[in-house]
């Protein structure tokens, strides 16, 4: 009684099924990996303002960092590279705070993220419209986050030195496409940040 169904969409399926072998992995014509380093970046921050956020920032209990010479202390770019700034600190946008709070760096996903100084991580969860996120509380007090990462690689309460890996570049979270969300803060308060650019040039880093 099927007969005829059958006989009229074995060509789709045989296409199908094909399709399917061929994409197998097992067969060696797919990779699945969670990084594709193939992306296209330029992505930058849809919202950088997210309650869920600050609400798991304001409760995560604070660390000592401990005793250091900042003198001494190593320092190192977010990510190896120069990147293409797709949104300078301070643009006036329909944020919470009348301007975006980082800068977005335009980098591929999977691209390799570093801790820029000594700290100890405060947050490292999924953190509402950051996305996958990574939160340090540095040598010096300030608080930086590294937001819409694709992979976290540190766990909360790890020490980091400069050029420790968090992460990987992403686009989790409200973005718009591959990017590093980086924001420099003097205090935990959403509002409390600092030019992320000034931060790290103190430090004779540039971006």
């Amino acid at each position: 009684m099927d007969e005829p169904n059958i006989r009229g969409t074995t060509r789709r399926e045989l296409l199908g099924g094909a399709a399917v072998v061929l994409g197998s992995p097992v067969l060696g014509f797919r990779e699945d990996t969670p990084e594709p380093l193939e992306e296209e970046p330029g992505g930058n921050c849809g919202s950088d303002y997210d309650a869920e956020y600050e609400e798991l920032f304001e409760a995560a209990e604070d660390v000592e960092v401990g005793e250091r010479s900042l003198a001494a202390a190593k320092w190192t770019r977010p990510i190896r590279n120069r990147a293409r700034v797709t949104m300078r600190y301070r643009v006036r946008g329909n944020w919470l705070a009348g301007y975006h709070t980082g800068v977005d760096l335009a980098v591929p996903q999977g691209t390799p993220v570093y801790a820029v100084g000594t700290g100890v991580v405060v947050l490292a969860s999924w953190s509402g419209s950051y996305g996958k996120a990574v939160t340090i509380k540095m040598s010096d007090s300030r608080y930086v986050l590294y937001a819409h990462l694709s992979r976290i690689s540190v766990a909360r309460g790890a020490k980091v030195k400069a050029g420790t890996r968090i992460g990987s570049s992403g686009a989790t979270g409200r973005a718009t496409g591959p990017h590093l969300h980086f924001e420099v803060r003097s205090r935990r308060p959403y509002g409390s940040d600092i030019d992320p650019v000034k931060y790290l040039a103190r430090h004779g880093l540039s971006l």
